[in-house]
């Protein structure tokens, strides 16, 4: 057996013990290593525990609903670490996101979720009252950037049909929508 099979068995056992896991705290767990695994950049802690605690169908990102950092890393049975130097939570090692990536059926449809779950973002009452003359994102907002940012990477890559009138509501009014400003601003 090889070093990489032997890391591999363990991340399967890990995973099947988090799928174990109580309902909220296998779906937080899996929906963290989603989000780590496939998304464009490294995320900091404030976006993954904004992109954890929004719901689809609310007209606003409720903070109750927001999970701390420490039941994120907590919920994921040490697959997940938190770098205090760059304020970035990240995944043990890149050996894990090679492994996630050779999985796919670890995840179902993972950039059509990320895409469904910027465009809800972005068209939240918060977001879209935004002034677009702002220069930056708020630091109330900390998920606006990525959202405005690589949605329309992540509806590439796959698109359901979720996505499609999500995606009409915020083109409907782009140009007034402070994501298009921070879209300039960061391209």
């Amino acid at each position: 057996m090889t070093k990489q099979e032997n890391v591999g068995d363990v991340y399967a056992v890990t995973l099947k013990r988090i799928k174990a896991q109580n309902g909220s705290k296998s779906r937080l767990a899996m929906d963290a290593l989603m989000w780590m695994s496939h998304s464009e950049r490294r995320l900091t802690q404030d976006e993954l525990r904004e992109v954890l605690g929004l719901e689809f169908g609310t007209p606003d990102l409720d903070i109750d609903n927001v999970p701390s950092v420490r039941t994120i890393v907590e919920c994921s049975l040490g697959l997940i670490t938190v770098d205090s130097r760059s304020s970035t939570i990240r995944l043990v090692h890149f050996t894990l996101q090679e492994y996630l990536h050779a999985n796919p059926t670890l995840f179902q449809g993972p950039h059509s979720k990320m895409a469904e779950v910027c465009l809800t973002y972005l068209n939240f009452d918060s977001i879209r009252n935004l002034s677009p003359t702002l220069e930056c994102a708020p630091p109330t907002t900390p998920f606006l950037e990525y959202a405005s940012c690589y949605w329309g990477h992540h509806a590439r890559k796959e698109t359901t049909e979720r996505v499609i009138p999500l995606a009409l509501r915020l083109l409907d009014k782009f140009d007034d929508h402070i994501s298009c400003k921070l879209l300039v601003l960061t391209n």
